[in-house]
């Protein structure tokens, strides 16, 4: 049997599709604005003469052809078509343009809607490996200590190497309750180490808000969904009523979203009239989008970002920075400057292409992309933050020396233990600090950090981490918003 011209016409002209969205997108989270309608796949590929030649038709009629009548076992039609598309897609070398088939483009429709399943972190395939854009808040990910710029190996003994994007994915993912233990590379780590989540539901809310008594409010957005500009007007609307005096956005570890929702956040600080942010196209051709019906503040705004920050949230900080005097606070942001387009409609089993269609710069024609936002204060977070999260094979003990160990001295120190050092070395020191843990926290005095020190250590730190007070990156942000 052989592919008709009509057939790989359709599966080659992808980019003259049908239902077309811009977006702003981490992959495995497509974030959409509707801005064109549908046309005939085969009509605008003629119009503009991009239709196969002869001869390439025959190159993949006959490998087809080749792969169904020679290869050792029977191969499905549907599988060699799915490959040649995401074979096409990896040869562009974006990690933003890429092919899925029905199962993944569901998944990825139900993430739009703030509703899916898994570890919660948006990752992308860079250089062939697949790497960790960002946990998603209260996701096993972020609970789980996973950081952006993570690379990952393998999930539960299963190698990544060699997979495509929606493969990695298909792995990575599961049903709630499952585990998936992570092999992980990790700046700074000498060697992979070992990140064990328990999959779940991901949280849905994407907008939350608190003021404290100098009247100054946070509002954290986590990723920026179909309803987050709505969320946040409403948020900030009841934070003016308390009498709000500064305002700090936590953007960390946000992996972008709807552009359309980011443009309506942003104006709502913003001078009408004033740029929000530009696209351009493969010709150089700049759309810039203006801030309406919204007003400069009188309040200090405060952006707060990290490496977690991507995409949408980058247009957010480089908006507010350069729009509306706002002070970007923490760590250089992802550096994601591209615009995609999904393409949702192509073809009847409902699978979905997405691929990168423009630029999009700051309001003063910045292009950040593989550079990020740079704060104008920049607040690195305390080393407990990037720290492997223990998982024990074996009970740690004096004279040991092991990756596992300068974890668990790292996270004494935190806690106010005194050791000696961070490197790896299980010293006498370490052990003293360790029996004064076990006894502060009843657990058996032995000096040995066995399955009950380790959880208790683990439990320890997580509840520090959450206590805003120690998170520095947080207090110098409300400090800035507090100044008149």
């Amino acid at each position: 049997m052989r592919v008709r011209g009509r057939t790989v016409a359709a599966i080659v002209m992808l980019s003259v599709l049908a239902t077309v969205f811009v977006t702003l997108l981490v992959v495995d989270k497509l974030d959409e604005v509707p801005v064109a309608a549908s046309t005939s796949v085969i009509s605008a590929a003629t119009d503009r003469g991009t239709q196969l030649t002869d001869e390439e038709l025959k190159q993949l009629n006959t490998v087809i052809d080749l792969l169904e009548t020679q290869y050792v076992s029977e191969v499905e039609r549907e599988d060699l078509i799915d490959g040649a598309i995401s074979g096409m897609m990896n040869a562009l070398g974006d990690p933003y343009s890429v092919y899925m088939e029905k199962e993944v483009a569901n998944q990825f429709s139900q993430s739009i809607e703030g509703s899916f399943s898994g570890i919660g972190a948006e990752v992308s395939l860079e250089n062939g490996q697949v790497v960790v854009v960002s946990p998603i808040k209260g996701s096993p990910a972020e609970r789980g200590g996973l950081l952006a710029k993570d690379v990952i190996l393998s999930v539960n003994g299963e190698s990544l190497s060699g997979l495509t994007l929606q493969e990695a994915v298909n792995v990575i993912r599961g049903e709630k309750g499952t585990k998936a233990k992570l092999e992980v590379i990790r700046e700074g780590q000498a060697k992979p180490i070992t990140v064990v989540l328990i999959r779940d539901d991901i949280d849905i809310e994407t907008v939350y808000s608190s003021i404290d008594e100098q009247g100054i409010g946070v509002i954290e957005i986590t990723q920026f969904s179909v309803n987050t500009a709505e969320r946040f007007a409403e948020e900030l609307a009841a934070l003016e009523q308390k009498g709000l005096k500064g305002l700090v956005i936590d953007v960390r570890n946000n992996p972008g979203g709807v552009l359309q929702d980011v443009v309506e956040i942003a104006q709502l600080m913003m001078k009408e009239g004033s740029v929000v942010v530009q696209v351009e196209d493969r010709n150089g051709k700049r759309d810039k989008t203006y801030a309406k019906g919204g007003e400069q503040k009188k309040y200090p705004i405060v952006v707060l970002t990290n490496g977690g920050s991507a995409s949408a949230s980058e247009i957010l900080a480089g908006a507010l920075q350069e729009g509306a005097g706002a002070t970007v606070v923490g760590q250089q942001t992802y550096g994601k400057g591209t615009v995609q387009v999904s393409f949702n409609q192509l073809f009847e089993d409902g699978g979905l292409i997405k691929m990168t269609i423009a630029k999009w710069l700051t309001p003063k024609g910045n292009w950040i992309n593989e550079k990020g936002v740079t704060p104008d204060v920049v607040v690195e977070p305390p080393a407990i933050y990037s720290v492997a999260r223990l998982h024990l094979t074996e009970s740690l003990k004096e004279d040991m020396l092991n990756e596992q160990i300068a974890s668990a001295q790292i996270m004494l120190q935190t806690l106010g233990y005194g050791v000696d050092r961070t490197d790896g070395y299980f010293s006498a020191m370490t052990t003293k600090a360790v029996k004064q843990f076990q006894q502060d926290y009843s657990v058996p005095v032995t000096g040995i950090i066995d399955e009950a020190t380790a959880a208790k250590l683990e439990e320890s730190v997580i509840s520090f981490i959450r206590d805003v007070e120690n998170d520095p990156q947080l207090q110098k942000a409300l400090e800035l918003a507090g100044r008149k």
